[in-house]
This record gives structure tokens, sequence and C-alpha cells, in this order.
């Protein structure tokens, strides 16, 4: 469901859900998909972190909204190059250029869409221009590329051949400080947004780090954040925010007030239709099976009711906007997108 509990100044429609588990190493579907990228010609790119079963699988598989499972690239499990072990996050930047983040490895790597590898850089340690877990990655106007230095408590910007520019940040709760942050995004403005995961917060800076403000603490309420995730920001200043810990989306107008809540509300995408088409007693299995139980109250967190409920969101990790309008959310639990539109 989705509900709109106080502003009428922006509403978004679903429009369909994209996915399915894969078992297997390669081919159609996703396997933890942690964040996504879309080009200009509509392409999408998925990035599967993979649990450790599955580790040499670690890739990036390329769809399109029609559900067309196009390709798929990455060199697996490692630390060769073109290889990941703990992907996060991925920004698309010039000359049809992905660049991935790598927080086991402590390093960016760079592949072109194609998914040819094209390099990778970064070095494990707290100096300038080092990393240590590098999570969220976005790129700016100028073609600077915005890191999050998980582990330093820090952000990083660097040229788009790695080649450090500036720093901020440090560890605490006080403005301009972090514990853990994950998800970030740049503005039209090139202003920098951060998730804050364990101060529950969003926290906005300008370009050169000096801080702006700062959205949310911790809670279930509306605008409220339990360890947030994934940050978007759309033309109008709209700030779309993967609530991790809530397992929900939430968006903030440009003042950072709370507008918009979504739970989730996905359908069968045309992958599981195909899968059930050849495998019948799993699709009378499903049909027969409570796929919105009532729970018993002891169970009412966002975690057991999200597990539960198979339409809602569990694990939404990232937040992704495309130039259409279109909002992805990465679900890792059930391998899945969920795409919705904004009216």
């Amino acid at each position: 469901m989705s509900t709109q509990t106080q502003s009428p100044s922006i509403a978004l429609d679903y429009v369909k859900t994209i996915g399915i588990v894969n078992n297997g190493l390669n081919g159609r579907g996703f396997a933890n998909p942690y964040d996504t990228a879309v080009d200009s010609d509509g392409n999408i790119y998925v990035l599967n972190r993979c649990d450790p079963a599955r580790a040499s699988a670690i890739r990036v598989g390329v769809c399109n909204l029609d559900e067309e499972y196009l390709r798929e690239f990455g060199r697996g499990n490692g630390s060769g190059d073109g290889q990941f072990i703990w992907v996060v996050a991925m920004a698309l930047g010039s000359g049809n250029r992905l660049f991935i983040t790598d927080e086991y490895n402590h390093r960016v790597t760079v592949y072109d869409t194609g998914g040819n590898y094209l390099s990778h850089w970064g070095v494990a340690g707290s100096g300038d221009g080092e990393l240590n877990g590098p999570a969220g990655i976005a790129i700016d106007s100028t073609g600077s590329v915005i890191v999050v230095d998980q582990h330093n408590s820090r952000v990083q910007k660097f040229t788009d051949d790695g080649k450090f520019i500036a720093a901020w940040g440090s560890f605490g709760s006080g403005e301009g400080q972090f514990n853990l942050p994950w998800g970030v995004a740049v503005d039209g403005q090139d202003n920098v947004y951060v998730c804050d995961w364990r101060n529950d917060r969003i926290q906005k800076f300008s370009n050169d780090g000096e801080f702006l403000a700062a959205y949310g603490e911790p809670g279930y309420g509306e605008g409220q954040f339990q360890r947030p995730t994934g940050v978007a920001v759309d033309p109008e200043g709209f700030i779309y925010v993967a609530d991790w810990g809530n397992e929900r989306v939430q968006v903030l107008g440009p003042d950072g007030g709370f507008q918009l809540l979504l739970h989730g509300e996905a359908t069968v995408s045309k992958w599981a239709e195909d899968y059930f088409a050849s495998n019948p007693e799993e699709k009378a299995e499903r049909d027969s099976a409570n796929l919105k139980p009532d729970l018993p109250s002891h169970l009412n967190t966002p975690y057991h009711v999200s597990s539960q409920t198979e339409p809602y969101f569990w694990g939404p990790v990232s937040v992704t906007l495309d130039s259409q309008g279109r909002l992805y959310v990465a679900e890792t639990n059930r391998h899945r997108l969920q795409v919705y539109r904004k009216r």
C-alpha cells in the first residue's frame, strides 16, 4: 500500500515489480540486489551483492522496464581486476561508466555500461584519499565522485580517476558528524545528502562540505528513521529515503518536512509469471497461501510485518530515480525492484 498523510504536493503511483530470486550463478533474476542505476536508454543496472553461498555470482545484471533481461557482467568474488567481495552501491558517470563501491576491498571499481572492466582505485586506510568500507557513491555535475567513507565517519570527494579532492566529517552525533554513514545523493545544485545510518537521520551539505541541515530522528513515526540506507533527490527537491530499519520508503519535502510514506505494493513480475507457468504446482501453492496474514500481536515490528506480508518492502536498501521521474526501490530480501512514478 501507499499512504500520503500530510501534503498533497506529491503523489507516487505504483508501476510494476521486476525480479525473481536467482538461485544459480547467472541468468535472469537477482540475488540480494543492493542498488540500481538507469541510463538514458532506459537500461536498468542492478548490483547483486549475493549471500556467501553465492559469492562467486556477484555481478551487475542489466534489464529494462519491459523486463527483458539483456546481459550481465562482473568477474565474481575476489580482489582481482573487475572482482568484488562486498559490493554496496553504484553511480552512473560520464562516458557511460559505472562506479561501484566494494566495502571489503576498500575501493571503487569502474566498468563501462557494456560490461567492460576499466579500472579500480582506492587503498585501505584513514588518510586523505584512503578508504575504510566505502559505501554510498554519487557523481556531481562536474564529474567529481562523492564517496561515503563508512568506517572513517566521513565523506570524500575524488576526481573520476580516484585523485583526492576533499573530505569532511568525523565520528559523533553533532552537526557534520557521522556514525556509520551509508547512502549518498546530490541534488541539482550539487548539494550532498548523506544517510547517517546509526544516527537515524539525513544530513545535507554544500558541495564543499559545509553543513546545511539535518532531517529526521530515531523512531517509527512520519519523518523518523530507523537506519536509513539510501537517498535520492528529484529536480523539484523532494528527498526520497530508503528507511531500511522501518521497512519503508519516505519522501520528504525540499525543507525536510514529511510528505509521503510507502510500504510497498508488489505484484508478480513477468519473470515470476513465466516461472509459475512452468511450475504449476508452485503456482497452486502460492494461490492457496495467505500473502497478507493477520499477525499475532507480539509480531508487530516492521521487520515481522514486512517479512510476512509479501507485497510489502522487505529490506528496501536503496532508492534510485530515472530521468522520467520513476522511482526504483531495491529490496534485497525479496530479490526484486518495485517501481513507482511521480504523478
